[in-house]
C-alpha cells in the first residue's frame, strides 16, 4: 500500500506525522511548565492518560505510514529505524511511566527523535 501513495499524499501522511510529534513535544514541555508556574491550573485541566494513549494511537500508524512510504520513495531505512526508535520510547514512557516523573522525560526524548525521523524523512523524499 505505501509503495501506491501518491507523492501528494506522502507529503501529506508526513506532514501531519510531523506536526503529531511537535505537538507532543510542546505538550510534554509546556504543561509540565505551566503546571509548576500554575498548581491551580492541574486541578481545572487535568490531563489524563487517556489523553496520552490517544495520542500514542495516532502517532504509532501515522508515523508508521509515513516513514514506511518515504523509505519506499528514498530507499535509505535510517529515517524508519530512528522513527521506530523515538516510538518505542514514546511508547515506554506512556505504558510503563504513565503518571511518574520518568513519564515526561521519556516522551520529550522520543518525540525529539521521531520529530528527527520525519525531518530526514522529508528531506530525503524532497531529494529524490
Amino acid at each position: 500500500m505505501a509503495g501506491t501513495l501518491r507523492n501528494s499524499h506522502r507529503g501529506l501522511i508526513e506532514h501531519t506525522a510531523l506536526g503529531a510529534s511537535l505537538l507532543c513535544l510542546i505538550h510534554c514541555l509546556a504543561l509540565p511548565l505551566l503546571f509548576a508556574a500554575l498548581p491551580a491550573l492541574s486541578s481545572v485541566i487535568p490531563v489524563s492518560r487517556t489523553f496520552h494513549l490517544v495520542m500514542l494511537a495516532i502517532a504509532v500508524p501515522t508515523s508508521s505510514l509515513a516513514l514506511l512510504s518515504g523509505r519506499t520513495r528514498h530507499g535509505a531505512w535510517w529515517p524508519v529505524m530512528l522513527g521506530a526508535a523515538g516510538l518505542i520510547v514514546l511508547a515506554i514512557g506512556v505504558l510503563s511511566f504513565g503518571d511518574t516523573p520518568l513519564e515526561t522525560p521519556l516522551t520529550v526524548a522520543g518525540a525529539i527523535v521521531l520529530a528527527i525521523a520525519h525531518v530526514g524523512n522529508l528531506k530525503l523524499a524532497r531529494a529524490t
